[in-house]
């Protein structure tokens, strides 16, 4: 596996454990019950976490058509499967995992056409 596949990984496994190591901490504190509303409430408390998720929102939209006209150029299928990712699990995983997919994509067009 190349460098760049690991370090995509890597990335990937943290965005699963941290974002969801937070989300069960949510969700411990809303008596074991998980409610969008309260965690966009939660997520938009003060000044600076309006800015995170505004920051976080724009960038997610940005990286999503990237994923989508990345996903047609390279003949990758499934790029839907990232959006579902991202929104279920974390933008912070289904990202990573699109370039460590994408990562593995290029290394075998370059391969093909050694």
């Amino acid at each position: 596996m190349s460098v760049p596949r690991i370090f995509y990984l890597s990335l990937t496994l943290a965005g699963l454990i941290i974002p969801w190591y937070y989300n069960l901490q949510f969700i411990d504190q809303s008596d074991g019950t998980f409610s969008i509303a309260e965690f966009i409430a939660a997520s938009s408390s003060n000044a600076a976490s309006q800015s995170l998720s505004s920051d976080l929102a724009i960038a997610c939209i940005a990286g999503l058509l990237w994923i989508f006209f990345e996903s047609r150029r390279l003949g990758m299928r499934f790029f839907w499967v990232y959006i579902v990712l991202t929104f279920s699990v974390a933008y912070a995983f289904a990202f990573p995992l699109f370039l460590f997919i994408r990562q593995g994509k290029l290394e075998t067009i370059q391969q093909q056409q050694e």
